[in-house]
């Protein structure tokens, strides 16, 4: 293309008028945009939505707003996320799954593509600044790190601003945060007070000022991913004590009393039945009294964090609102799925155990029951308060019911909806918000971005609802999958299945797809789930079948996967490529575990390279992980130390037989696993100086699957976030010269479909 240059007669600027400046404006009293993306939150938990849990300022934005009552998602969070961004479906964008499960089908490889635009890219070109705060989880697991490429952090797809973290969850009081494209510590302790909901409401509040300062008239698209209530369920002390007590009549009872509630407040259609207590769901009565005490509990942090984020969000409508803005900004405020059962049936202080498959005992909880909701902790509640979560609704997140799928969604806009308080029926899905949004502003969907073509939006504009109640649905089919399971909605009618996902553990039956029960519900009349139409109208079921099969092809859902914890270990690419040795220099960025060295199932060597002045030296020489799970590499006083901290359940301690001397020395660990094709096998670990032998001991179990879901990668000399050993407080800097630390690996990382988790599973 001939750019067209223009010319100018004259000698000095005096003598003629120069060229008007172009920029890029948006229209007139255009609205802010606003999405509040909460995190695991079930249909029942919001005070609007039938929850005795006080959230005054949500329920003041339903109240003045629109409750959508029959609003889905995608049973996860990566690929909800990614469909509100792109309002396309999450297979589509290559999220079929979370990122840290991705495989190389187009489906499923984290890889959101540049035809799929997010709605900050179709945004920012129309005038809008564009801002991202807190949870993004929209890229692969391997590229969470400063040495990885950023085309696809918050900044490379359209936002001009982001402050928040890159996984799927984060330690509320010492999370691993990034500012636009560089890693920052937070800006105070926990000492201090710091919380990382109130931080990131805190840099909401900051950017809008920062723009509106400057430019008065140009509006704004934030997207607002607190993490919250994803576990960790953490909160400051006060917010937990207010539900002291509020929950010990339990889960059954509290459930019947929401389901009342919904009724009375028209939050579910009338006749709605609540569905009996299922098997695996332990009866409150039949309880000990520690049991009872201990799962109150946990639901009493839940609350405690949900009223806490509540208020942190009302701060911030508070400033819009005393800066003349709320009126005319669109707020969406959604939950990414429903309520978590990753806590398990005694609920969970630490995530990553339930990952490797090593899930906590009541005696174990009972001993740090008085901890939960407070730094030392990283708990989710027991699958009881789950089920009761999403009340009236079957099952839960990771699974295609409407427990899994149903969601809240309200939505604000004084300046657009004639009238507040209202609440809608018709069928919305997460695909169909930024189509919202764009006929709202009155734009067409770009048909092309940053020179890539896009792919049309597969979401539908719900518009036509924001001022007609009785409007007819226009979004009538949708499919569902997430990790086997599979659903398809179809005008007024679903056809469900859940599917057990693969576990090859003896005992535990694997069924093939072609195996699993299908389920069909008039959801139009049965929102609930509650009568299953299979026997009564098999044609109409084999028919919902087929469209989930046609769309399945139509949206890259194939091939189907069930693999469970192995899709953690499922070989990917890697940034390093297939090295077997990996050099690291002290005090850079924490490195992810995606992106780091794997030494999981595979003996490996670590040296330090270091030159000791004095006595006084020491600190951390390599480690990864932190309170709930890793190792750590470390001088301190005069002695070599190795701790294996597993899980959180036990460590295993090497020090060395005597003192590191003054000067020049290789420091070295060596593991030598014991077990073949083990996850997590036992080792005997070595510490040697300068090659001498110092120090020997028997690791009796390692972490197999993952270490950590978020925080606390591979630091070289200190220890990020929160320490792997209580023989130190982070982040124990070493304070002599390291010159570099080398890790040498042996074998492949340890990948089997077959593999049998037997001896793992034997030693918890």
């Amino acid at each position: 293309m001939t750019e067209k240059y223009q010319s100018f007669q004259g000698r000095y600027a005096g003598e003629i008028e120069p060229p008007k400046q172009s920029s890029i404006k948006s229209p007139n009293n255009s609205p802010n945009v606003l999405f509040i993306v909460l995190d695991d939150v079930g249909y029942g938990q919001l005070g609007c939505y039938g929850s005795d849990i006080s959230t005054p300022n949500m329920d003041r934005l339903a109240g003045n707003g629109l409750m959508y009552t029959n609003f889905h998602t995608t049973a996860m969070c990566s690929p909800t996320r990614s469909s509100l961004m792109t309002g396309r479906n999450h297979h589509s964008n290559g999220m079929g799954c979370i990122t840290e499960m991705s495989t190389g089908f187009p489906g499923y490889n984290a890889v959101i593509p540049r035809k799929n635009g997010f709605l900050s890219e179709m945004l920012a070109p129309r005038g809008y600044a564009c801002f991202a705060l807190g949870k993004w989880h929209l890229l692969p697991d391997e590229e969470t790190n400063m040495g990885a490429t950023k085309e696809n952090w918050p900044l490379a797809r359209g936002f001009e601003r982001f402050y928040g973290f890159l996984g799927g969850h984060t330690d509320e009081f010492r999370p691993n945060l990034v500012y636009d494209n560089h890693q920052i510590d937070p800006p105070r302790t926990v000492e201090e007070g710091y919380h990382l909901t109130e931080d990131l409401v805190d840099r909401a509040i900051e950017f809008i000022t920062d723009l509106k300062n400057a430019n008065s008239d140009r509006p704004f698209f934030m997207y607002l991913a607190p993490g919250a209530m994803h576990a960790p369920h953490q909160a400051p002390a006060e917010w937990i004590e207010k539900y002291k007590g509020r929950f010990d009549q339990g889960w059954e009872k509290w459930r019947q009393v929401v389901y009342q509630r919904q009724l009375e407040t028209g939050v579910i259609p009338a006749g709605t039945e609540l569905p009996a207590r299922p098997e695996w769901i332990q009866d409150w009565e039949t309880l000990s009294k520690d049991q009872k005490a201990l799962y109150a509990r946990f639901m009493e942090v839940f609350a405690g964090f949900l009223e806490h984020t509540d208020y942190h969000i009302g701060r911030l409508l508070y400033f819009l609102e005393s800066s003349g803005q709320l009126d005319n900004t669109l707020i969406m405020l959604v939950s990414d799925n429903g309520a978590s059962s990753e806590g398990g049936p005694n609920g969970s202080i630490n995530e990553s155990r339930i990952y490797n498959l090593a899930p906590y005992t009541l005696d174990e909880n009972l001993k740090v029951m008085d901890q939960l909701g407070g730094p030392e902790s990283y708990p989710n509640y027991p699958w009881g308060w789950t089920w009761a979560g999403n009340t009236p609704l079957k099952r839960w997140k990771r699974e295609t019911h409407e427990g899994g799928v149903a969601d809240p969604l309200i939505v604000h806009w004084p300046a657009g909806i004639k009238s507040g308080g209202e609440k809608r029926r018709q069928y919305v899905h997460a695909i169909d918000l930024a189509p919202t949004v764009l006929e709202e502003l009155s734009l067409v969907p770009p048909a092309v971005i940053n020179g890539v073509d896009q792919s049309p939006l597969q979401g539908t504009s719900f518009s036509y609802t924001l001022n007609q109640a009785d409007a007819e649905d226009r979004h009538l089919t949708q499919y569902y999958e997430m990790m086997g399971c599979r659903a398809i909605y179809h005008w007024g009618w679903k056809a469900v299945t859940w599917h057990r996902i693969h576990i090859p553990i003896p005992g535990m039956e694997h069924k093939s797809f072609d195996q699993d029960i299908w389920e069909l519900y008039r959801v139009a009349e049965d929102f609930s789930e509650s009568r299953d139409l299979a026997q009564k109208y098999p044609e109409k079921l084999r028919q919902l079948i087929d469209i989930w099969w046609a769309e399945a092809g139509r949206y890259q859902v194939l091939p189907l996967d069930d693999r469970g914890s192995q899709r953690f270990l499922a070989p990917r690419q890697k940034p390093y490529g297939d090295r077997k040795r990996f050099v690291y220099y002290p005090f850079g960025a924490a490195i992810g575990e995606g992106g780091a060295v794997d030494l999981k199932n595979r003996s490996h060597t670590i040296t330090a390279e270091v030159d000791i002045p004095d006595k006084n030296t020491e600190g951390v020489l390599l480690a990864h992980g932190g309170l709930h799970g890793g190792y750590s590499f470390f001088l301190k006083d005069h002695r070599l130390w190795y701790v294996y901290n597993f899980l959180g359940m036990e460590s295993t301690t090497l020090v060395s037989n005597r003192d590191i001397p003054i000067g020049s020395n290789k420091l070295i660990f060596q593991f030598i696993k014991k077990e073949e094709r083990v996850l997590g096998p036992a080792g005997t670990g070595r510490l040697f100086v300068n090659d001498q032998l110092v120090g020997e001991g028997e690791i009796p179990r390692t972490i197999g699957v993952r270490i950590h879901l978020a925080n606390d990668g591979l630091c070289c000399g200190y220890d990020g976030e929160t320490p792997v050993s209580r023989e130190y407080v982070s982040p124990f800097r070493f304070n002599g010269m390291l010159k570099r630390v080398i890790v040498d690996v042996e074998g492949e990382p340890l990948f089997d479909p077959d593999l049998e988790y037997r001896m793992a599973l034997a030693r918890q």
